[in-house]
């Protein structure tokens, strides 16, 4: 196995680590702010943010932010060049895409907690604020409330298809378990899909709000979700289980950057089949 393949598929088991460890950070804190015993129902980076007065903080979010550089490499590369053989259906290329937005998005919070671990920036309250400026820049543009109202859409189905993926999806299907460990590893996964899917629907339904009322104040990231169902009748129950679901869902992420099939191409290969995908 060339060397770089091996790099690259190292670098992705230790993304896939690093995401969930901020999403286990973030489900936690929200546990905690659930049953009023601090916590927050921040965001990732505000999360993040909380480890700068832990001991030895600032290396830790140094690792997090590299590790999260290495997920956003990882979704980039398998975007472009196919790693996960997704082909080249509709359905196939709508999820290349998704891989190629969180990408980006990974990027920007590895920027994020790189900028915390060097004092550059505090974190906190940014998601929200971010989510407002490029709603209020894309409602700007030709068409720009449709646009925005069509990202909202495709926010909350795909939070309804992760919904779905976790009542009677094959969570495992890219896994490659022992026997003994999918009794436990597929109630975490399906818990955490369908956590992480209910706050997709929510952010997707405010940007859809954003988009009726052409108003970037209305929209929120994933700290204004957990916020919205806090403020709820019942609030606490329905963040506690959400918090929960996103431990879940952090537990997973490491489930996958132990067992998941990666078919890392070698950098040759990926630059190949990426300059490719680019051309068609």
């Amino acid at each position: 196995m060339p060397a770089s393949r091996t790099a690259l598929e190292t670098a992705a088991r230790l993304g896939f680590g690093a995401r969930g460890l901020v999403y286990g950070l973030v489900g936690g804190l929200a546990l905690l702010a659930a049953f009023g015993a601090g916590g927050q129902t921040g965001g990732s980076r505000s999360a993040l943010a909380t480890l700068i007065d832990q001991p030895f903080g600032r290396i830790m979010l140094g690792a997090v932010a590299l590790g999260l550089a290495f997920f956003a490499l990882w979704q980039a590369v398998a975007a472009l060049t196919d790693a996960d053989r997704r082909g080249t259906s509709f359905k196939g290329l709508a999820l290349r895409a998704a891989q190629g937005g969180s990408a980006v998005i990974y990027a920007g919070l590895a920027l994020s907690a790189l900028g915390l671990a060097l004092g550059w920036s505090t974190g906190g309250g940014s998601e929200d604020a971010a989510a407002r400026d490029w709603t209020a820049w894309l409602m700007q543009k030709p068409f720009g409330r449709w646009l925005v109202g069509a990202v909202g859409l495709g926010l909350a189905g795909t939070g309804v298809a992760w919904i779905v993926k976790g009542w009677r999806g094959d969570v495992l299907e890219r896994l490659a378990l022992p026997a003994d460990a999918r009794r436990w590893a597929l109630p975490l996964g399906r818990l955490g899909f369908a956590a992480r899917g209910v706050v997709f629907v929510i952010i997707g339904g405010f940007v859809v709000i954003a988009a009726m009322r052409s108003s970037s104040r209305q929209v929120r990231g994933l700290g204004g979700a957990l916020e919205a169902l806090q403020a709820q009748p019942y609030g606490w129950a329905l963040l506690a289980a959400t918090a929960l679901g996103l431990l879940a869902f952090g537990g997973f992420a490491l489930v996958q950057a132990f067992y998941r099939r990666i078919d890392a191409p070698d950098a040759e290969g990926a630059v190949a089949r990426g300059m490719g995908a680019l051309r068609s």
